[in-house]
C-alpha cells in the first residue's frame, strides 16, 4: 500500500495525471466530491451503480452526476424514485436539489418537477410507482437517467428506461444510466445479479461506498441510529452486505415452480386483503391492497394465477377491484378479509351492494394468527404442489414470501393464505356433502 507522500511524488512527476483524475464539474455542484463519488463521476461506461452501505453519499453522487453537463445546451437529465412520496420527503433527492439550486440562476417548474438552466439544459424528477408508470416517459429522450434506491424498482421498469436514453443532435455528452442503492428490498436479487455477479463482463461498474467514505456525515451518530435495526437490516445498511438475508423459516423460493400455462378446469378464488393507503411523507411505505387469484385442480395441485397489488385511495381501490372482477369473469369466486367489529361488516356490505354486486362475493373473518394460517400453504409448496403462472408479479411475490414472517410486508402472504383456506373449505364441503348423500 502506497502512502500519500508516494502519490504526491507520482503526481509531481506526471502532472497530466491530475487531468485524468479530476471529473467534469459545474458551478451547480456546491461541494467537493468524496473520493468514491469522484470515481463514480469519472466513469464513462453506460451503466454504473453507486452505494452499498447507508450514509455513503449515494444521493449526492447521483445529483452530482446529473449536474455534470447542465452547462451544455439541450442536455436532459432524469432522476427517478419509486414513488412521489419518496421524492418529496425532506432531505430526499428532490429536496436536496432545491437546496443546491435555489440560490443559483436555475429556474424551477413545480408543475413538471423540472429545473431549467440558462444553457437550456433540464433536470427532471419523476417516479415509477407501478409497472404502468414507465409508459409515462414514452416519447421522451434523456442523456442521463438515474434511479435512486434501485432495489425498490422492478427490473422491467429499469430496463425499459434504457429506451428513453437517447442521443440528441448537437448535444455532445455521454449517454449514462446511473443508480444508487443499499442491498435488500424487492429488487435486491436482480440488482446484485446485474451489477455484482455479471457486472464487469457486461461493462457495468459498481462503486461501493460506506459511512467511512463520507466526511460530510456524523459517522458515530449515524452508526448509533443503525444499531437500533434488526441484525440483517443493520448488516445491509451499515456494512453494505449484499449476502445478508432473513431466514424466514417458512417458505423457500425453490419450492415454487413457474409454469407457462395452467389447467383449464380449476376452481378459482380471488381473495382480497384490503390494507393499503397512499404513500405519504408521514408514512412513505404503507401496506398494500392485494388480490390473490388461486386455483386448485382435481389432483390437489395449487396454481397462483395472478397477484394484483397497489397502494391507492379507497375510491381507486374500489375501481380496480371491480375492474379485476370483470377481467376474472363470473366463474371466479371473490372473497375479502373482514375486519373485526361493525366497521368491518359495513365495509363488506358496501362492497357487496355497491362494488361487486352480481359477483359471487362474501367477506371472510380469518381465524388464528398470520403464521398459523400460512403454514398449511407452506406444506403444499414444500411438497411441490404449488405452481406460479408466469407474470411480472412473481419477483415481488417471492421476495415477500422468502422473508416471511420477518419482512416489512406480509399482505401477499395474507391474501394467498385466505384464498388457500377458501379453496380447502370448498373442497371439504363437497366431500362432506358426498359422504352424507347430499351431493
Amino acid at each position: 500500500m502506497y502512502d500519500i507522500a508516494h502519490w504526491r511524488q507520482v503526481l509531481a512527476r506526471n502532472p497530466d495525471l491530475i487531468k485524468y483524475l479530476t471529473p467534469r464539474l459545474t458551478p451547480y455542484i456546491p461541494h467537493a466530491p468524496t473520493p468514491k463519488q469522484t470515481a463514480f463521476l469519472l466513469l464513462n461506461c453506460r451503466e454504473a451503480l453507486f452505494g452499498g452501505a447507508a450514509g455513503g453519499g449515494k444521493s449526492d453522487a447521483l445529483l452530482d452526476a446529473a449536474l455534470q453537463y447542465v452547462d451544455v445546451p439541450g442536455y436532459s437529465a432524469l432522476i427517478l424514485r419509486r414513488t412521489y412520496a419518496d421524492l418529496s420527503l425532506p432531505n430526499a433527492i428532490m429536496d436536496r436539489a432545491a437546496m443546491w439550486l435555489s440560490p443559483t440562476d436555475a429556474q424551477w417548474n413545480d408543475k413538471t418537477k423540472t429545473w431549467l438552466f440558462p444553457s437550456g439544459a433540464t433536470l427532471t424528477f419523476g417516479y415509477l410507482q407501478t409497472e404502468r408508470d414507465k409508459y409515462r416517459y414514452q416519447g421522451t429522450a434523456f442523456q442521463f437517467i438515474a434511479f435512486d434506491e434501485l432495489t425498490q424498482f422492478l427490473m422491467s421498469q429499469y430496463t425499459y428506461l434504457f429506451s428513453r436514453l437517447q442521443p440528441k443532435h448537437g448535444v455532445n455528452v455521454p449517454l449514462r444510466m446511473r443508480a444508487a442503492t443499499n442491498p435488500g428490498g424487492v429488487g435486491g436479487e436482480w440488482v446484485k445479479q446485474r451489477f455484482l455477479v455479471e457486472g464487469r463482463q457486461h461493462g457495468r461498474i459498481f462503486i461501493p461506498s460506506s459511512l467511512a467514505d463520507n466526511p460530510y456525515i456524523d459517522n458515530i451518530q449515524y452508526e448509533l441510529s443503525l444499531a437500533e435495526l434488526d441484525p440483517v437490516t443493520r448488516r445491509q445498511l451499515l456494512e453494505g452486505d449484499w449476502d445478508a438475508s432473513y431466514e424466514g423459516g417458512l417458505f423457500k423460493r425453490e419450492w415454487f415452480k413457474v409454469v407457462e400455462s395452467a389447467p383449464s378446469k380449476l376452481r378459482r378464488v380471488r381473495y382480497w386483503d384490503l390494507a393499503s393507503t397512499e404513500p405519504s411523507s408521514a408514512n412513505p411505505d404503507p401496506d398494500w391492497t392485494v388480490g390473490a387469484l388461486v386455483g386448485r385442480d382435481a389432483n390437489n395441485d395449487w396454481y397462483v394465477l395472478d397477484i394484483q397489488r397497489f397502494r391507492l385511495s379507497p375510491q381507486r381501490v374500489e375501481q380496480l377491484i371491480r375492474q379485476t372482477a370483470e377481467a376474472d369473469g363470473q366463474a371466479v369466486e371473490i372473497r375479502m378479509e373482514e375486519e373485526p367489529g361493525s366497521a368491518g361488516r359495513a365495509q363488506i356490505e358496501h362492497y357487496a351492494r355497491s362494488v361487486l354486486q352480481g359477483f359471487h362475493f362474501k367477506g371472510v373473518r380469518p381465524t388464528g394468527d398470520k403464521l398459523t394460517r400460512a403454514k398449511p400453504l407452506a406444506s403444499q409448496a414444500e411438497a411441490g404442489r404449488m405452481f406460479l403462472l408466469r407474470g411480472a408479479w412473481i419477483t415481488e411475490f417471492l421476495n415477500e414470501l422468502s422473508v416471511f414472517p420477518y419482512g416489512g410486508h406480509d399482505d401477499q402472504v395474507d391474501a394467498l393464505s385466505g384464498a388457500y383456506s377458501e379453496l380447502v373449505e370448498a373442497k371439504r364441503s363437497v366431500v362432506v356433502a358426498r359422504a352424507t348423500g347430499l351431493w
